[in-house]
């Protein structure tokens, strides 16, 4: 039986049960309006400032705002319907992505750390992200868009949990 094969049978492949917060559709959709208006504001002040180019760069400014503006009203959503994760005596569990879904599986005994981290658009919307670490080359799993309090909770209860499971996370 294939190492992987072995996890499935272990902690039962399925999907995960719990979403992410409500309120990570509106940081998501922050980091977006954030992310379009840095250069929509950088071609908006070389348009007004460089006259052969004045219309092209306007334009270019339009296009990355409605292209913006589109893309905040559309995926966080969207991400918000397939972000999903769930935690159990066994295993972490993670579905991420929107085109492409990816499903990952940390079995406990793999487990070596386990951190939070809360960005300043985190802070405010009080979010919190948790990073789970493991002996794995595809790399940590993380869960984003957690409420701070429930985010703290899990990293404790996921530490407790790896404390007390056996093996050596290699």
């Amino acid at each position: 039986m294939t190492g992987e094969n072995a996890v499935r049978d272990e902690v039962g492949l399925r999907p995960p049960r719990n979403a992410v917060d409500v309120r990570a559709v509106t940081w998501w959709r922050s980091q977006l309006l954030l992310t379009a208006a840095l250069p929509v504001v950088v071609l908006g002040v070389l348009g007004a400032l460089v006259t052969p180019a004045r219309f092209w760069l306007l334009l270019a400014a339009g296009a990355v705002a409605v292209a913006g503006l589109a893309c905040t009203a559309f995926f966080p959503a969207w991400w918000f319907r397939v972000h999903r994760w769930e935690v159990t005596e066994d295993a972490v569990f993670i579905r991420t992505g929107a085109f492409w879904q990816e499903w990952r599986i940390a079995p406990m005994s793999r487990i070596q750390t386990v951190d939070t981290v809360r960005g300043p658009l985190e802070q405010l919307f009080r979010l919190s992200t948790v990073t789970v670490t493991t002996a794995s080359s595809k790399g940590a799993l993380r869960i984003e868009g957690l409420d701070h309090e429930l985010a703290a909770e899990l990293a404790e209860r996921l530490t407790r949990i790896t404390q007390d499971t056996p093996g050596d996370a290699t």
